[in-house]
């Protein structure tokens, strides 16, 4: 499956990732970026087309073919967002070895901190389109 823009996937019932959906959204006025949940079946469609592992609960970008995940993930979509939210991707200048292991702490603890939903977001009828 190709959209012709980077496609985000996130996990559709974390409280935390649907935050950062919801703010990528905001702060992304020209609709660069679309948007599917790991658990979907696109999302699962693309984990098998990209041949990634599903035990990676991670957020990951496509883009051009590449899958971006972790913190990589994350500062990538940063670098794709309009100003000031950009500014985010400066995180870069620290080395991934860094960065991912901190990135893989929040995410292992993401539902204890900010808890989980039954089911996946369902996007409103203003945003519907950003979703796949």
């Amino acid at each position: 499956m190709t959209t012709g823009h980077p496609i985000v996937l996130f996990d559709g019932v974390c409280n935390y990732c649907n935050s950062w959906v919801n703010y990528a959204i905001r702060h992304d006025r020209k609709a660069k970026l679309k948007f599917a949940a790991l658990q979907s079946e696109i999302g699962q469609e693309l984990r098998k087309q990209y041949g990634l592992d599903p035990s990676i609960e991670s957020v990951l970008l496509i883009d051009k073919g590449r899958v971006y995940e972790y913190s990589d993930a994350a500062l990538e979509i940063a670098k794709r967002l309009d100003w000031p939210a950009k500014a985010i991707y400066a995180l870069k200048i620290f080395p991934r070895f860094l960065r991912t292991p901190v990135y893989k702490w929040i995410a292992r603890n993401r539902y204890k901190w900010f808890g989980k939903k039954d089911a996946c977001m369902i996007p409103t009828p203003d945003i519907k389109s950003r979703f796949l």
